[in-house]
Order: structure tokens, then C-alpha cells, then sequence
């Protein structure tokens, strides 16, 4: 998820870099610039979206730079990923420019009750960070690592499916909350006959359905049935590329699908959200995934705040979501035993802390196996 300073070892000499942050709104962009040939940050506003104004601009310092110091200098830019993508980082790096794209969460802010912020200081905030972390440090800000432009697109049906989920529990939700305002608790708007049953229907005081509402209904009804319609030609999609991915064998996703317990929705999730990249360790898979500890130690006070939650929400979801199938699918492997016997017979809230150490194991356990093909001999497999 995150790249290092040793990465990005050519701006070292701060001499010779022109260094960039954009603080990115919707209505404008402000660019805090530090080059060589000055001794204050420099701020330009721009038009918002414009990454033509932005090159025009590094141009435009480039050559001042040039003619005033004689060297030809480095570039090294970074804005904070969010509404808008990596399109600019795309677009930066296409045009020789050192592009970071740094956590929004990693910045350290003023903790005093109220805080000064604009514009301008959060760009200057950015410019400071990235300086530090191009002279080497760490621990200053992170930086993502954004997806290459198919890595990203090949998301996409996946978060769309969870995009039509909710949609669909929305709209569920709404047409039974309509009926029960006129006594009606039994109808229910993903049954088949959902349209025949609608006429039907009786309020409580014995009386039909009013007909203003029957048809805000109706026209409700249209909009579910075109929400899982929508969802049935994704999951289709998805199933077909599942049981292609499966009989080839020589993807991540159809080595995770020979394993009992892990379906296609699940195995399409951690394939294009967490194993399309490369980590160095252990503790870089399960930082990803936001489910590494936090712990809270000053002076003689110590204690856990449970995990940090600061990864891929979506994988980390869906790591949990398997856990519990592994311990009902793969009930002899070693770490349903070892859940076994750490939680006993507790439930409610013991359980629920288990869970998600077991799915920090079994994606460690998963990293490896589709890194190295090794798995271990108590973990079942599909016929």
C-alpha cells in the first residue's frame, strides 16, 4: 500500500528539486512550491481539474530555475489521495515529474481544541511533508501506491456489486416502510410475485391500497426490478471470469478458488483488492488491510485499542466475512482448531475479538499460499 523514500532516491539533493504539493478542491487547486533559485513557498491557484495548468506552471519554474541556477532541476510533486484518483499522478509521471500520492491520515495535525485551517495551510503542510520524506523520513507521512490504470478498472465490478447491495436494501427498505405506515407488515418486494401481490393488498383498517401510494410503489418496484437486474448481469460477469480463472490455475484468483470455503465474490474481492500487488512481509499484508494492533503504552497506563482500521475497508470486510466460513468449511485446519481453543465456549464479544485475529492469520496464510503456491497440508481443497 505504501512506498517507501528509498524509492524515490534521485531527489535526495534538495538543490537541485523543485518540490510541489497541490492541495485539490473542487472549485480551485492551490499549489505550495518550493525551487531552488528562492527562499519562500511559493502559492498559485489554479483552475480546479486542470492538469494542463499544472504542467504549464512546472514549465514555467523549470525554465526560471534553469536560467537562474544554470543546473537543469528534478521535480518531485504529491497530493493527498481522494475524490480525485490518480489520473494526475498518471498524468504528472507521463510528463517526467516524481508523483507521490501521500495517506490523508498519516499527516500529523495541531491537536489544539481549535485549529487554524485553509487552503493554503494544508498545502503547505503537504510540501513540508513530502520534503521531509524525500530526505529519508519515514515516518513523516505515507505515501500509496497507486494501481496501474487495468489494476484499477479491474475493481470495478466488484465495488459495483457492493454499489447494487446497498441500492437494493435501500429501496427494500423504503416500500416496506410505505406499507407499514397503512398497517401492512407482510409484503415482502423481492419475491417473485411482488407485482400481483401489490393489487392485493389491504391496509390494516380493512381498506385497498390508496392509489397515490400503490403507485409510488409500483414506481419503486421499477426501480428495483432494474437495480436486480443490474446485479444479476454483474454476478454473471463475475462468475464466468471466476470459473475461466479456475480451470486456467495460473491466476491468484483461480489458485484462491480451489481452496474450500471461498467462493467467487469472495475471491474476485481479495484478488483484485489486496493480492494484485506485492508486499515485502508479513506485517505489510496485514497493515493493508487495516488489521494490525494498536496499542496504547504512556507511563505506567497500557493497554489495546483493538486494530487499526486504517487499510482497504472492502478487504478487510470480506477477511472477516471469511473467517467464519473457514471455521464452518475448513473445521480440521490448524487455525480453526486454534480458534477453538482460544475462545471455548465464550460468545458475544470473546468471539467477535477472535475472528479478526483469525483473519489477520488466514490472510497471512493466503498471502503466502498464492505468492508460493505452498499450503499447508490441513487446509482442504474443491474437488
Amino acid at each position: 500500500m505504501f512506498s517507501s523514500p528509498s524509492a524515490d532516491a534521485s531527489v535526495s539533493d534538495s538543490t537541485h528539486t523543485i518540490y510541489l504539493a497541490l492541495e485539490l478542491s473542487r472549485r480551485s487547486w492551490l499549489v505550495a512550491l518550493h525551487a531552488p533559485d528562492a527562499a519562500k513557498i511559493e502559492l498559485h491557484r489554479l483552475p480546479a481539474g486542470d492538469g494542463q495548468a499544472v504542467l504549464d506552471l512546472l514549465a514555467r519554474i523549470r525554465t526560471r530555475v534553469e536560467r537562474r541556477t544554470g543546473v537543469s532541476p528534478h521535480v518531485s510533486c504529491c497530493y493527498e489521495a481522494g475524490r480525485d484518483g490518480f489520473w494526475l499522478h498518471r498524468l504528472l509521471e507521463a510528463h517526467g515529474v516524481s508523483s507521490h500520492v501521500m495517506d490523508p491520515s498519516s499527516l500529523q495535525v495541531d491537536r489544539r481544541a481549535r485549529r487554524a485551517k485553509t487552503d493554503r495551510l494544508d498545502a503547505q503542510a503537504l510540501l513540508r511533508a513530502l520534503m521531509a520524506w524525500s530526505r529519508g523520513e519515514p515516518k513523516v507521512c505515507s505515501m500509496v501506491r497507486p494501481p496501474s490504470p487495468d489494476e484499477e478498472d479491474a475493481r470495478r465490478p466488484s465495488r459495483e456489486r457492493a454499489t447494487l447491495l446497498q441500492e437494493r436494501i435501500r429501496l427494500v427498505n423504503q416500500i416496506k416502510g410505505l406499507c407499514a405506515t397503512q398497517g401492512i407488515d407482510d409484503y415482502e418486494p423481492l419475491r417473485p410475485d411482488r407485482r400481483s401481490r401489490l393489487a392485493q393488498l389491504i391496509t390494516g383498517d380493512g381498506r385497498p391500497l390508496p392509489p397515490r401510494l400503490s403507485a409510488e410503489i409500483a414506481r419503486q418496484l421499477d426501480w428495483l426490478e432494474l437495480v436486480l437486474r443490474h446485479l444479476a448481469e454483474v454476478e454473471t460477469r463475475r462468475d464466468a471470469d471466476a470459473a475461466a480463472a479456475r480451470a486456467a490455475s495460473s491466476s491468484k484468483l483461480g489458485t484462491l478458488l480451489h481452496l474450500r470455503g471461498i467462493g467467487s465474490e469472495i475471491a474476485t474481492v481479495l484478488a483484485k483488492e489486496v493480492f494484485y500487488r506485492c508486499f515485502a512481509s508479513r506485517r505489510h499484508v496485514a497493515a493493508y488491510a487495516g488489521l494490525t494492533p494498536s496499542p496504547f503504552a504512556s507511563g505506567r497506563r497500557s493497554r489495546e485499542q483493538g486494530i487499526t482500521k486504517a487499510g482497504n475497508a472492502r478487504a478487510r470486510k470480506a477477511l472477516i466475512e471469511l473467517a467464519w466460513l473457514w471455521l464452518r468449511n475448513q473445521p480440521d485446519s490448524a487455525l480453526a482448531v486454534w480458534f477453538r481453543s482460544r475462545v471455548g465456549s465464550a460468545t458475544g464479544r470473546v468471539r467477535r475479538i477472535a475472528i479478526v485475529a483469525l483473519a489477520r492469520k488466514l490472510l497471512i496464510l493466503l498471502w503466502r499460499y498464492v505468492e508460493t503456491g505452498a499450503l499447508p497440508a490441513d487446509v482442504a481443497v474443491k474437488p
